[in-house]
């Protein structure tokens, strides 16, 4: 049994870093192991332009820890206002990696979101010629869809027919959590990639719901049936490329988790490596595990793998997580999967 791996430094596809306090006492988090992530635009104001990318990308490495080498990827917050010769500079300048679409009142601060897509049609129209991927929140907003069937049915009704309508656009499914968005990615070509959190390979809705409300696994798109994570599970450790890791770490002070109208998100920066060497060793897949966390991600934006490494080596004894991370702005608990895991980053 393999009791040591090693693989080139991971990057994380999808990460929140909010900003001020919060982005100062979670930042180090993520710096620990990963070399480069995509950030999310959903801020308060969001990221709308060039020019608000250059200055958040500007406070994210204000607030690096010394020593720190990482590199944040920014996006723009798709809005029905968004200029699309703004979205072209921001590329060409290689300062924006990528555009968020969030469906409005998705998820959290997603009020700016997109309410109608033919009104957001040029700047996808723009992207598709350049090149730059656009990446989805994958759930429909309509009341009258169930929140557990809420990313099959935008997979359907929006998803499907934007890329029958612009099949040349690059797309990014973020966050899958059903098997059927990881059947629509495996099966769509070039153009399409998925990204899978590491709370979605561990826990499904009867870890929120059983035994009363968990409100630190409870995030957005919301864990679903076993089946389904047996089935993201099967697609992470596959070795296919159009699958790649975006944690979806979502960091909320405890005050607004623990809350009668609670925050979606489930914090992982600070654990997500051993949690997923744990995952993939489980399913016989370490060997797979360089592919999804360290290469299919930079393949698919273009970019060369992380010449650093980083080594995991599996201890007798488990590794004590710390139950918080203390910020000025609030504790924020970290993922628990409820488990003893003995895989530890060493170097």
């Amino acid at each position: 049994m393999m009791q040591e791996i090693t693989l080139r430094r991971p990057d994380d596809w999808h990460l929140h870093l909010r900003d001020g306090a919060m982005l100062k006492g979670v930042l180090p988090e993520t710096t620990r192991h990963f070399a480069r992530a995509i950030v999310m635009p959903n801020l308060v104001p969001p990221v709308v332009t060039a020019k608000d990318a250059s200055a958040y990308r500007d406070r994210i490495l204000a607030a690096l820890p010394a020593g720190a080498v990482f590199e944040p990827l920014m996006t723009l917050y798709l809005t029905e206002g968004t200029d699309p010769a703004d979205v072209a500079a921001a590329a060409a300048g290689g300062l924006v990696k990528a555009v968020k679409l969030y469906p409005a009142g998705a998820t959290t601060n997603s009020h700016s979101g997109v309410r109608n897509l033919d009104a957001v049609m040029p700047v996808l129209e723009k992207m598709a010629g350049i090149g730059l991927p656009l990446l989805t929140h994958g759930e429909v907003t309509t009341p009258e869809v169930d929140i557990f069937d809420r990313e099959a049915v935008f997979i359907d009704t929006v998803l499907d027919p934007l890329r029958r309508r612009l099949p040349e656009l690059r797309v990014v499914m973020e966050h899958i959590t059903t098997a059927e968005g990881a059947a629509y990615a495996a099966e769509g070509g070039p153009n399409l990639a998925a990204t899978i959190t590491t709370h979605h390979l561990i826990i499904n809705r009867n870890h929120i719901l059983v035994g009363g409300i968990k409100p630190h696994y409870y995030c957005l798109p919301v864990a679903k049936r076993e089946h389904h994570r047996q089935a993201l599970r099967k697609a992470a450790t596959s070795g296919a490329p159009c699958y790649f890791l975006g944690t979806d770490s979502a960091p909320h002070v405890d005050a607004l988790k623990e809350h009668a109208c609670g925050c979606a998100g489930c914090f992982t920066a600070t654990n997500t490596m051993p949690l997923l060497a744990h995952v993939f060793e489980e399913e016989g897949a370490l060997d797979r595990l360089e592919g999804f966390a360290s290469l299919h991600g930079p393949a698919f934006y273009g970019l060369p793998p992380n010449e650093a490494r980083i080594r995991l080596v599996k201890h007798e004894a488990p590794q004590v997580f710390p139950a918080k991370i203390l910020t000025e702005a609030g504790p924020v608990t970290v993922f628990d999967p409820g488990f003893p895991v003995h895989w530890h980053v060493e170097s």
